[in-house]
């Protein structure tokens, strides 16, 4: 009898005991459902987790479906924790482009007008019937910005030739010339230096500020592109295993409030973002090369300053050649000829008659307002700020992840990939050839992400073509150049520029520009293998000024 009672009270110890162990999962259910995720497949207490397969298969709250979706989920919450932390850094690319734009196209628009307005005040009908030769300078530039083929050196050297024939035929509007003799006159134009040395000067300072606006509005765009683009993470298997490991698993354990070990986060995210951070390399070196290009644009590239004195500077070129007509004409009819006479049908005026009244530049208070609200100064100024702040962007995603927000700062009481408690192993490197002893991720790291690959190089293409719109060169006509210097367009640098790059130049296609504001992808990180690169942009700048003369006829 004695024994049968004690066996009874030893099956019940055993029993009570037995039930103690499957604890209630009321606190994993109610955080489980603020998830947004249905309560059915929730179990009320523990059950045996031989069906968990990423999480420990001991007694759990997890059911098989809830262990898969909050596997979906951790997908989902390294998506928006790389969004909001990349937010600033896109927006900032985004918001400096769009101004950037808006200030040069407006500093082109206010030029024509102003250079229109002030020749029509000036001259009257003689410009006005002669005013295609500006709207085609202008058309050409505004073509070069919005990344078109051309070389503004040979543009400008065109724009003097026609402007030389045209004045060349109204003063001296007795004569009859032919086409023929027209083009042996601008053969002459180099060594005649009809219009003195403004064209020379102008050459300069205008193609190597239009090449630095225009590649640095470039570099933004490309910059806004990757930034974008790479925001958006391919989420491998290896990675997705390991962040719903870290993330969820102690809702399965039945610790859901448990935040993971500051260092074992560090693993995680060093695991899943390598190949961001090896882009990191290629993007310091993008940033350095922009921000020595806006130091330019503060100093000798500074396209405001070429703009402002522009209408003094042609007219003082027309002057040129009409104080000079008397010799320039001369030496033309010595190497081209004598032109016939025009006979008595023909006007021939004289000189003051063409030319009646000097130009008179505007006033501080009638020149129109400033581009786009401000100055490039304050433009380069706050974009410098911005630029040097997204250095080291990449490599550093793991520190902006890991933050007290998401990870514990008790080194104790934090989830160290099983249980509470401290986490040992240390933190890996940076970058894809690092990750091969990651603890927490398994990661190939003979396959890097081809998304990032190209990323990378279309980072380096404009690396290369800043570096070139320093020195005051456009990659696009380097072979171009007739003077021998090799520098082809922009060769601009003859006036104190220092060069400090020495480099190959890398091909790059002509495209046109962007200006759409970017529109965040629709589909899943995980299709970026097979997203093909963007039509890389190349859409360039070219501001403003480049003011032009008459093309009188």
């Amino acid at each position: 009898m004695q024994v049968s009672v004690l066996l009874c009270v030893s099956v019940c110890l055993v029993c009570v005991c037995a039930e103690g162990k499957w604890r209630s999962c009321m606190e994993v259910r109610e955080a489980y459902g603020a998830l947004g995720f249905s309560l059915n497949i929730a179990p009320q207490q523990e059950i045996a987790g031989d069906h968990l397969r990423v999480c420990a298969q001991g007694h759990t709250c997890c059911s098989a479906e809830m262990e898969d979706k909050l596997g979906q989920h951790s997908k989902v919450e390294l998506e928006g924790m790389m969004e909001e932390t990349s937010s600033t850094l896109r927006s900032t690319f985004i918001s400096r482009h769009k101004k950037f734009d808006e200030f040069f196209l407006e500093l082109l628009d206010n030029s024509e007008k102003s250079l229109n307005d002030m020749f029509v005040r000036t001259y009257g009908k003689l410009y006005t019937h002669n005013s295609e030769i500006f709207e085609d300078l202008f058309s050409e530039l505004k073509r070069y910005y919005t990344g078109g083929n051309v070389n503004l050196e040979e543009m400008l050297n065109d724009f003097w030739s026609r402007l030389l024939e045209r004045m060349f035929q109204l003063l001296n509007s007795q004569y009859t010339f032919t086409d023929d003799y027209l083009e042996c006159i601008s053969k002459y134009t180099d060594q005649l230096k009809p219009f003195g040395d403004v064209p020379r000067k102008l050459k300069a300072q205008v193609t190597r500020a239009f090449i630095a606006a225009r590649t640095f509005v470039q570099g933004l765009m490309v910059g806004r592109e990757v930034a974008n683009r790479v925001a958006k993470v391919n989420i491998s298997p290896g990675c997705s295993k390991a962040l719903t490991k870290m993330l969820y698993c102690p809702y399965c354990g039945g610790l859901p409030g448990l935040r993971p070990c500051g260092n074992y986060c560090q693993n995680v995210m060093k695991g899943c973002l390598a190949n961001q951070a090896d882009l990191d390399p290629e993007w310091n070196l993008f940033i350095d090369a922009m921000l020595l290009v806006a130091e330019r644009l503060e100093g000798p590239f500074n396209i405001e300053a070429v703009m402002e004195p522009i209408d003094v500077k042609i007219s003082e070129a027309i002057m040129t050649m009409q104080d000079n007509s008397m010799q320039v004409s001369a030496k033309v009819f010595q190497g081209c000829g004598h032109p016939k006479p025009a006979g008595m049908s023909r006007s021939a005026r004289g000189i003051s008659d063409v030319f009646n009244s000097r130009f008179r530049p505007y006033s501080p208070e009638e020149r129109p307002t400033t581009a786009a609200g401000t100055s490039l100064d304050r433009l380069v100024i706050d974009i410098k700020e911005k630029l040097k702040k997204s250095k080291k962007f990449w490599s550093t995603l793991p520190d902006a992840i890991c933050t007290k927000e998401r990870a514990s700062e008790d080194e104790e009481q934090c989830w160290n990939s099983h249980t509470k408690g401290r986490y040992f192993p240390e933190v890996v490197k940076d970058g894809l050839t690092n990750q091969l002893n990651n603890p927490e991720v398994e990661v190939d790291i003979t396959r890097p992400d081809t998304f990032i690959r190209q990323q990378i190089m279309a980072l380096r293409v404009m690396t290369n073509k800043l570096r070139n719109a320093y020195n005051g060169n456009d990659i696009y006509f380097q072979d171009s150049s007739d003077e021998g210097s090799g520098s082809g367009s922009g060769s601009g640098c003859t006036e104190g520029c220092t060069t400090e790059f020495d480099f190959v130049p890398t091909e790059a296609p002509v495209v046109e520009a962007d200006r759409s504001d970017p529109q965040p992808a629709a589909d899943t990180a995980g299709h970026h293998g097979n997203t093909p690169p963007p039509p890389w942009l190349v859409a360039a700048i070219a501001g403003a000024g480049l003011l032009v003369l008459m093309q009188w006829r």
